[in-house]
């Protein structure tokens, strides 16, 4: 099984930055990682997505288009590890933000992840 453990949420003022990290275990060899989130009263999000391939070459990245150029996610320097950088936060930003992980096949890691995270709290004022 793979277990998911996130951290980095809290209180930041219109404009800070957050960096959120997601540590996956017991993952494959190559993985979709992703960030989602879900603010009250609507729907979950996905926010970044990443592939992390075995040749970093054929590493493929999605954003939300809410996020772009404001939110980087990345791998981490331990293994099956990802983090978000969160810039220029906004008020709309506020959420619980989950990390989600699945075993990759090829690049596409839009939907059908199979473990999730408890979630942290993003609160943007």
């Amino acid at each position: 099984d793979v277990q998911l453990v996130e951290s980095g949420g809290g209180s930041v003022q219109t404009g800070g930055s957050l960096r959120l990290t997601c540590v996956a275990s017991g993952a494959a060899a190559s993985i979709c990682m992703g960030w989602f989130r879900q603010a009250p009263g609507k729907e979950r999000e996905a926010v970044a997505t990443i592939y992390i391939a075995f040749h970093p070459e054929d590493q493929r990245t999605y954003y939300a288009s809410s996020v772009k150029g404001r939110f980087t996610i990345s791998p981490g320097n331990a293994t099956n590890t990802v983090s978000l950088q969160m810039n220029s936060l906004r008020p709309e930003d506020t959420a619980m933000y989950y990390c989600a992980a699945r075993r990759a096949f090829d690049g596409a890691c839009a939907a059908n992840y199979d473990y999730w995270g408890q979630g942290t709290q993003v609160t943007v004022s």
